[in-house]
């Protein structure tokens, strides 16, 4: 079953990296009725309608602070994936007051808007750098899936669902190492902050089947996070220009060596399925009929990070995917 089949989506940030995949993928392989791009700018949504011309899209100028806005754009939507943010560390921690106006209380206007608009499911997109954060950026991410897992208690009578997916950098995506080391390649000298930092690494449509595999799956309250390999930053950097010096920089103010995407604590009200992992929430809107069937139960102090994984990208694997960009 096409559990996107004749319904109208709302995507917000849908200009962006995940934006365009998304609506690629939806609008190839599923029988939607309409997606609605919701973003701040005009020129990225001339460029996507010119882009993909189909009379199913729709293009909503419009700002997730903007709570009326986000009520009038949800009128008879059916799903909504949230995936605005402001999302770069720098510009965060530079900017913190904007930074909360939009990852925080974006995520407040969404719920409101979903649940007064009677929207059967709501899907954020979270980061890896919301669990146990060490900068603004991770610290409003946490608190919005917090808000998101929270919301289904504000449901009521409208039933609206929320969930979230959670998963690292995104291979190639804008502000990521490798378009950065392709840059310095022609200089001969690539940066690297540690010698030791490793990241998760996923692919946009690894993103997007993740996204549209939660919608069908969520009961509401779930935190879906995948299994996706792992690679040393040192080894994407000669990989990229293997005769290349490496300057070592230092770690940068709130940068991890590794990231995390399960803690030991939420590994204890966890199951692992084949190729993802399920959070299930510890709230009373919480019922035993609401287990999503299969899984598994993780084992004591169980923690997937960067670091530990078992799956890591080899350097053929990661040639292919430059020469893909």
């Amino acid at each position: 079953m096409d559990i996107l089949k004749d319904k109208v989506i709302l995507l917000t940030g849908g200009t962006g990296s995940f934006g365009n995949k998304f609506t690629e993928i939806v609008l190839k392989k599923h029988k939607i009725k309409a997606i609605r791009i919701f973003s701040r700018g005009e020129k990225k949504q001339y460029d996507m309608s010119q882009k993909f011309d189909d009379e199913r899209l729709r293009f909503f100028i419009g700002d997730v602070r903007d709570k009326e806005r986000l009520h009038r754009a949800m009128t008879d939507v059916d799903i909504v994936i949230h995936a605005a943010a402001l999302k770069q560390v720098p510009a965060c921690e530079y900017n913190p007051i904007e930074a909360i106006r939009t990852n925080i209380d974006g995520a407040t206007n969404i719920i409101d808007a979903a649940i007064d608009n009677g929207v059967d499911k709501v899907m954020a997109i979270s980061t890896d750098k919301a669990v146990h954060p060490v900068n603004l950026y991770g610290a409003t991410k946490m608190t919005a899936e917090k808000l998101f897992i929270q919301g289904n208690s504000y449901s009521g009578k409208s039933d609206t669902k929320f969930s979230c997916v959670r998963y690292g950098n995104v291979i190639g995506s804008r502000g990521s190492v490798i378009p950065l080391f392709l840059a310095q390649k022609k200089k001969g000298i690539l940066t690297i902050t540690d010698v030791e930092m490793t990241r998760f690494f996923i692919k946009l449509e690894q993103g997007v089947d993740l996204v549209i595999k939660g919608i069908d799956k969520m009961k509401g309250g779930e935190i879906f996070i995948p299994k996706i390999p792992s690679m040393k930053i040192v080894d994407i950097a000669k990989a990229i220009a293997p005769d290349a010096k490496i300057k070592i920089i230092g770690i940068r103010p709130g940068e991890k060596i590794h990231e995390i995407l399960l803690t030991e604590d939420e590994a204890r009200h966890s199951k692992e399925f084949h190729d993802f992992f399920v959070i299930e929430p510890e709230h009373p809107f919480w019922t035993e009929d609401k287990h999503i069937k299969g899984g598994k139960k993780l084992p004591n102090n169980f923690r997937y990070t960067s670091g530990n994984n078992t799956e890591w990208v080899n350097k053929k694997q990661l040639m292919n995917f430059i020469k893909e960009l």
